[in-house]
């Protein structure tokens, strides 16, 4: 899979050896979990996974990076300081079997937690997704039921879009707003008493 090239509008695999052009798209829906970790392993693009679908994510833009560096230079030496370990993407998170995401940032408190695995998360504490103006929804929506559904319990929901930072925690097996924090506000977590962002700050991060 190391000469495999996607573009925006399809998934194509190319043979550069024969020139062989193999469209992906013919099998969505029937891949396994065990070709889209190969195909991703080797990938340029993040790559998502729900029962045999894959969806290629857009490539970040320097805005995006500059925001996703704010916020985890912030969270990693808080959640060090716990004893924890803070990662950020391109880093598998597994859902369930046959469903992986590709969180921004993604916490664990304990750094011996054993979902802490080398190929991918089994969970986290704590996920941060910054809004993809390509489809919000996979992040304010279909993202809010993945998260509940593995458990996380704490969900940060950062939308330049809108200007807001909305903080989920988990209430049983869904979330409820801890808050939705706006320009002029300092979005606060619940997991972490010491974990407080100015959104401001935040979205002007360069």
């Amino acid at each position: 899979m190391s000469n495999a090239i996607e573009t925006a509008t399809s998934l194509r695999a190319v043979d550069a050896s024969d020139n062989t052009v193999l469209d992906l798209d013919l099998i969505q829906g029937l891949w396994t979990v065990e070709q889209y970790l190969a195909f991703s392993d080797f990938s340029s693009r993040m790559i998502e996974f729900t029962d045999g679908q894959i969806e290629l994510l857009p490539m970040p833009t320097e805005k995006h990076q500059a925001m996703l560096e704010w916020l985890f230079f912030i969270l990693r030496d808080i959640v060090n300081a716990r004893g924890g370990k803070a990662r950020f993407a391109p880093l598998r998170l597994q859902v369930r079997p046959g469903k992986y995401r590709e969180p921004d940032i993604l916490v664990l408190l304990d750094a011996a937690d054993p979902r802490r695995q080398n190929r991918f998360w089994f969970g986290a504490d704590l996920v941060v997704e910054i809004v993809s103006p390509d489809n919000p929804a996979r992040d304010i929506t279909v993202k809010r039921a993945d998260y509940a559904e593995i458990g996380i319990a704490e969900y940060w929901i950062v939308n330049p879009q809108d200007q807001t930072i909305t903080v989920l925690a988990l209430d049983q097996a869904h979330y409820r707003e801890h808050g939705v924090f706006v320009s002029g506000q300092v979005a606060t977590s619940l997991l972490l008493a010491d974990f407080a962002v100015a959104v401001d700050a935040v979205m002007t991060a360069n």
